[in-house]
């Protein structure tokens, strides 16, 4: 027996790089944007979540540098202490006004609001009913609530109305937890079946936004928008650091879930309040998301653009794209040590598109994303690095 109880961790490692699991930074030397200095090369950035093209925008940056300004580089405390400025109701309020929501409230990350709002919201003697997709803070505050969790296969209406059917009697209150937009993948859930049968089974709903807000709707407000579901009520979370290029995560809803969470999130009660710089930069890139729609619509012509040319250009070729409506393009590979080396062949051409491996997700894969600020040369060259990828791999 090892006497130190610290050398498992040495093994762990150790079964980690066995496996190809092993994770590193790649240090970015530059303004966020569509062409980024990685480590000290120029690539074409395929793998960020700035949708919009928001996070290096002047007047993101002014508005953050005048809040700091004027409130300092940190909010001292949480929000029922020191922390609350009228900034973070200010956000609240065009958060709600977006999602068309009677209040929301927002959390220092979207972590954060997940966590708090299950843990909040149900324990031991309720259930969570959790799509295996979801995102690990979903799951994670499932674990937390101490409910019992019941997990079904992706996007299975079928399989998750055959579990309330068993079990929903059984317990007090029950929740429903998804993605809206599934990171790792790119497609969406079903949201208006899953409304009906939260209905039907007297369920809470708890929709994750975070790849959505700002992207999907005729507005940006999300996948509640795009699917027409404006109104019904559930309980909607979000992030302000994807499309929104600040940081922070948000929860929308009716003014009584909202009053109960600011009274029984922990992740809100005992967290300090987000900085006055990340509030006011939020704040500011909604409003832009609301005046210049020109941006949404470019990145979907960008989405499109990319889809014609992989159709155009790789019909013939064994390339394993995953379904998606979003501006998530995934790419399935045999297994970890190939991802990673397409993710390496990829960079070396200049494009980066990290390898995604488990347990972060099911199947090795590349994962490509789409911004508004990419060029019509981005995209083409990136299909075109996709052919001789192909090939070496």
């Amino acid at each position: 027996m090892n006497d130190n109880p610290y050398a498992w961790i040495e093994e762990s490692l150790a079964t980690i790089h066995r496996a190809d699991w092993y994770r590193s930074v790649q240090t970015i030397n530059s303004l966020p944007g569509a062409e980024v200095l990685l480590s000290g090369q120029e690539v074409i950035n395929f793998a960020s979540n700035d949708y919009l093209g928001l996070a290096a925008d002047e007047r993101l940056q002014k508005a953050a540098i005048t809040a700091i300004q004027q409130f300092g580089t940190g909010s001292t405390g949480s929000r029922l202490l020191s922390g609350h400025r009228e900034l973070h109701r200010d956000l609240e309020q065009e958060i709600a006004s977006t999602k068309q929501t009677q209040d929301a409230v927002v959390f220092s990350s979207g972590y954060l609001a997940n966590i708090g709002a299950i843990t909040a919201l149900v324990g031991k003697r309720d259930l969570i009913l959790s799509d295996q997709y979801n995102h690990s803070s979903l799951k994670n505050g499932a674990i937390l609530s101490g409910a019992t969790i019941l997990e079904y296969p992706h996007n299975s209406n079928e399989v998750l109305i055959e579990k309330l059917h068993q079990q929903r009697q059984n317990h007090r209150r029950c929740l429903l937890i998804t993605d809206s937009v599934f990171s790792m993948d790119g497609d969406l859930c079903p949201l208006p079946e899953l409304l009906d049968i939260a209905e039907e089974f007297n369920c809470m709903l708890l929709l994750d936004e975070a790849h959505a807000t700002g992207v999907m709707g005729k507005t940006g407000a999300g996948c509640v928008e795009h699917f027409g579901c404006t109104g019904r009520e559930l309980i909607q979370i979000g992030t302000l650091s994807k499309a929104l290029g600040s940081l922070g995560g948000y929860v929308a809803g009716s003014n009584t879930l909202i009053d109960f969470l600011r009274n029984r999130a922990p992740s809100w009660i005992y967290t300090t309040a987000l900085s006055p710089a990340d509030t006011a930069a939020a704040l500011a890139a909604i409003k832009i998301v609301q005046q210049e729609p020109q941006r949404r619509e470019q990145l979907w012509r960008n989405i499109n653009y990319l889809k014609q040319l992989i159709s155009d250009n790789l019909p013939n070729l064994n390339l394993n794209i995953l379904p998606s409506e979003s501006p998530i393009l995934c790419f399935q590979l045999s297994d970890a040590a190939t991802a990673l080396k397409a993710g390496k062949h990829l960079k070396e051409a200049g494009i980066f598109a990290p390898a995604i491996r488990p347990p972060t997700v099911p199947t090795s894969r590349i994962r490509i994303t789409m911004m508004a600020t990419h060029k019509k040369q981005h995209i083409e060259k990136l299909v075109e690095v996709l052919q001789g990828l192909i090939k070496a791999c």
